[in-house]
């Protein structure tokens, strides 16, 4: 009974807080309610026994991906009058985007009504002492090594495309020069001068 009130609880809170986010108007707003909606969603993974997705949803998503949206949208200056002033522009493709998710949804509650896919059939068995971190960490580092390096290196490729893009050379900055400094001499540095009494040191 506390599985089922947990659940439709998660699930009624992911709903509203996923309706919250588009209807906010202020950005910040929209990204905090996107972080409540991440946090009840790892509370349903945690129902079905996915830990480990609970644990993805909380640290990568909460804690990266939906933090930096909200450090981008604090940061940036962002004219509200001119997205209101757009949306009137965007109107016909937003339909046509609700028609086919809503085409799709109807489409997938059809194909879940005719039979469902017998996912246990086709996987392949898991002993039950296994926690299904274990088990999934040795596929990934068994089976799979080569592509889990391969995404590796494509988010490494983007991670130097990004800094690369948005590098930018300013103007009247002082830069340090390592060789220069290195090579420097104390004679260079350093001026002994014997000055007059009562005359100072004369630049």
């Amino acid at each position: 009974m506390i599985t089922v009130i947990a659940f439709y609880l998660f699930a009624a809170m992911v709903i509203a807080s996923g309706t919250l986010t588009i209807l906010a108007r202020n950005p910040v707003h929209s990204v905090l309610w996107l972080i409540l909606a991440f946090f009840n969603a790892a509370g349903l993974m945690i129902l079905v026994g996915a830990e480990f997705i609970a644990m993805l949803l909380v640290i990568v998503y909460v804690g990266a991906v939906a933090v930096l949206f909200l450090f981008v949208v604090m940061m940036l200056d962002i004219d509200f009058a001119e997205l209101r002033a757009g949306f009137a522009q965007y109107l016909p493709f937003g339909v046509l985007l609700v028609i086919l998710l809503l085409a799709e949804m109807v489409f997938a509650v059809g194909a879940w009504t005719a039979g469902g896919v017998d996912i246990a059939a086709k996987a392949a068995p898991t002993p039950a002492e296994v926690p299904n971190i274990e088990a999934l960490g040795t596929l990934i580092y068994t089976r799979y090594l080569f592509i889990f390096e391969g995404a590796g290196l494509v988010l490494l490729v983007a991670l130097i495309g990004a800094i690369v893009l948005t590098h930018r050379v300013r103007g009247g900055v002082k830069t340090q020069n390592i060789a220069a400094q290195n090579q420097r001499r104390p004679e260079d540095a350093i001026r002994n001068v014997k000055p007059t009494i009562g005359k100072g040191v004369e630049l």
